[in-house]
């Protein structure tokens, strides 16, 4: 079963970035479309990201549209998130979730599209 490791979560100022990664292990993502979740405290979690298994397809919440940025590497093993302009609505446990995809342009943000999730990565943002 496909497992991942996320990381790269801390504390930053509001206007400041951090930038999220997903390792897999045990697979390579090439068949897995990756999407990044968020949940803040007594919040549902929600889906702020997702990236193809082609990569040749984004999709983006419209809270973080033109400030998050989702990529992966050629090698296929991590997929990154690059957060830049955070605010501190911004704050919570940030997980990334693998879904098996047919299309190599399919992006979702439905949690329960997704069956494979990390043990997430704290992020917090406040002066």
């Amino acid at each position: 079963q496909l497992q991942l490791v996320e990381s790269g979560g801390g504390l930053v100022q509001p206007g400041g970035s951090l930038r999220l990664s997903c390792a897999a292990s045990g697979f390579t993502l090439d068949y897995y479309a990756i999407g990044w979740f968020r949940q803040a405290p007594g919040k549902e979690r929600e889906g702020v990201s997702c990236i193809s298994s082609s990569g040749g397809s984004t999709y983006y919440a419209d809270s973080v549209k033109g400030r998050f940025i989702i990529s992966r590497d050629s090698a296929k093993t991590t997929v990154y998130l690059q957060m830049n302009s955070l605010k501190p609505e911004d704050t919570g446990v940030y997980y990334c979730a693998g879904l098996r995809a047919y299309s190599g342009y399919y992006t979702s943000l439905k949690r329960s599209d997704f069956g494979s999730w990390g043990q997430g990565t704290q992020v917090t943002v406040s002066s």
